[in-house]
């Protein structure tokens, strides 16, 4: 498992930290300032000539497998007093933030560190003067193509004080980075794990929510490799399709990944979404890499329910149903209210003739015929 070289208990990193990610236009020259046993002491590490420094950014090879060269490294004292440093070579990584950094000092290195060998690995630099210290790049016959990166260190041991007062062994390095690519097949490649997306909505009925993916990418090819993730988001059959793109990615090294995330606001909740991660790695370097990297592609679902719409939709629901309801009932009411007099005067109507006798049915006559007349008189 491969160490940090920035724990505080191990390393005090000054000056902007040891090898960092700067750009190509900076001084080559990486200063270092002993801050607890001798705060005056300051040193850099710079890639040179046998005359001095030459204005290399970084030490810069492309060898074949088995080619061996000498070169040189000018380690400059800015101090009024000796320094005595630890000057070797090691391998690096990518750390966790996607920065470059070397193993811990502690840690044997396997690849370009192994390589390079110095006549002496302790020098003592009088005051404000530069030594430039040869040192043997030796590629075995054996090495893998590809990217073989590492740095030049000189550190100095110290002793610090914890957070808690306790005295802890402290090395303070600076160094200059080492990039040798090998000759031979290139596999120039970086891949997607990891992918996990979540949706963060809106309690605005009129804004749409925000959608972030996160995930790892891998290199698992031989050349280090940048790029720019893209995060697409579409709702059912491609609707509201929204498109973000990410910042550019720190240089990941072969073997080694880097964890991001891209952020998309202004997603419609449209209940299902899919999200499509896209990333065309490109070198690091302006070369154009023959193979071209393949882009990767992974695509993830997830829900994204429109929570306030359908609180604002229940409520009109349940508004137009309260109505309707009531529209119902005073209909009952008027209804029942029609029969109820309709009733009652159809009773008041009845009630009103005496004896509750029917009234003569209309065109009838009740006088008595002359027959009738005759037989009452006999």
């Amino acid at each position: 498992m491969r160490t940090p070289a920035t724990l505080a208990v191990v390393l005090a990193l000054a000056a902007g930290a040891v090898l960092p990610t700067t750009p190509r236009s900076e001084a080559p020259e990486r200063v270092a300032t002993e801050s607890t046993a001798a705060s005056s002491l300051t040193w850099g590490v710079a890639p040179s000539s046998p005359d001095g420094p030459d204005g290399r950014p970084a030490f810069e090879y492309k060898l074949n497998p088995g080619a061996r060269l000498t070169d040189y490294v000018a380690i400059t004292n800015h101090s009024d007093q000796p320094i005595t440093l630890d000057v070797y070579a090691s391998d690096a990584f990518t750390t966790q933030q996607g920065g470059f950094d070397l193993l811990a000092a502690t840690e044997k290195p396997v690849d370009v560190g192994a390589w390079v060998t110095f006549r002496t690995r302790t020098l003592t630099v009088p005051a404000t003067s530069r030594l430039d210290v040869p040192f043997t790049l030796a590629v075995p016959k054996n090495a893998t193509p590809g990217d073989h990166p590492g740095g030049i260190v000189a550190s100095l041991a110290a002793t610090g004080t914890d957070e808690q007062g306790n005295q802890v062994a402290v090395d303070h390095r600076v160094g200059a980075r080492v990039y040798l690519r090998v000759t031979g097949e290139l596999r120039p490649a970086l891949d997607i794990e990891d992918l996990a997306v979540t949706h963060d909505g809106s309690w605005h009925p009129l804004r749409g929510g925000a959608v972030t993916a996160e995930f790892t990418l891998r290199n698992p090819g031989n050349v280090r490799l940048t790029g720019r993730p893209e995060l697409t988001v579409t709702g059912p059959f491609g609707l509201a399709r929204r498109v973000e793109v990410g910042g550019s990615l720190p240089e990941i090294l072969p073997g080694d990944s880097y964890r991001t995330s891209v952020r998309l606001a202004g997603v419609p909740p449209l209940f299902r979404l899919q999200a499509t991660v896209v990333v065309a790695p490109v070198a690091v370097t302006p070369e154009v890499l023959d193979p071209a990297p393949g882009t990767v592609t992974r695509r993830a679902a997830l829900w994204a329910l429109p929570w306030p719409q359908l609180v604002i939709l229940l409520l009109a629901g349940a508004a137009i149903w309260l109505v309707v309801l009531r529209r119902r009932r005073r209909r009952r009411q008027l209804d029942r209210a029609v029969a109820s007099a309709l009733a009652q005067g159809r009773a008041e109507g009845a009630g009103s003739r005496p004896g509750g006798a029917l009234p003569a049915e209309a065109g009838t006559d009740r006088r008595d015929t002359p027959n009738d007349t005759e037989g009452d008189a006999r």
